[in-house]
């Protein structure tokens, strides 16, 4: 599996702008399709947004479209979250998680095998 490394969280006010990176090693990047997941204390781990192993489709939860940009550079092995116009609800731990490309993306958390250790984000109202 990719070994996959978040960073780029903190603490930011309501309407602030925010870019999440998840660096990959050990598995070619790019036979992966990427994902973003979130999850809030005490609630289930949500889909956020994901994007195909070479980057031509994009998938986003109805709560951050238009808002988050995900995008990816298989260069430079890195996944990005470009998030605008940040709400307190968007609060949560952001997981990036990886999908071998054999078969379709999905919005599913059980589907992906790789994840990283989750970088914290909070928006403060």
């Amino acid at each position: 599996q990719v070994q996959l490394v978040e960073s780029g969280g903190g603490l930011v006010q309501a309407g602030d702008s925010l870019r999440l990176s998840c660096a990959a090693s050990g598995r070619a990047f790019s036979n992966y399709h990427m994902a973003w997941f979130r999850q809030a204390p005490g609630k289930e781990r949500d889909f956020v947004a994901a994007i195909t192993w070479l980057g031509t489709s994009t998938y986003y939860a109805d709560s951050v479209k238009g808002r988050f940009t995900i995008s990816r550079d298989n260069a430079k092995n890195t996944l990005y979250l470009h998030m605008n116009s940040l709400k307190p609800e968007d609060t949560a731990v952001y997981y990036c998680a990886g999908k071998q490309k054999w078969g379709v993306i999905t919005t599913t958390p059980a589907d992906f095998g790789s994840w990283g250790q989750g970088t914290q984000v909070t928006v403060s109202s």
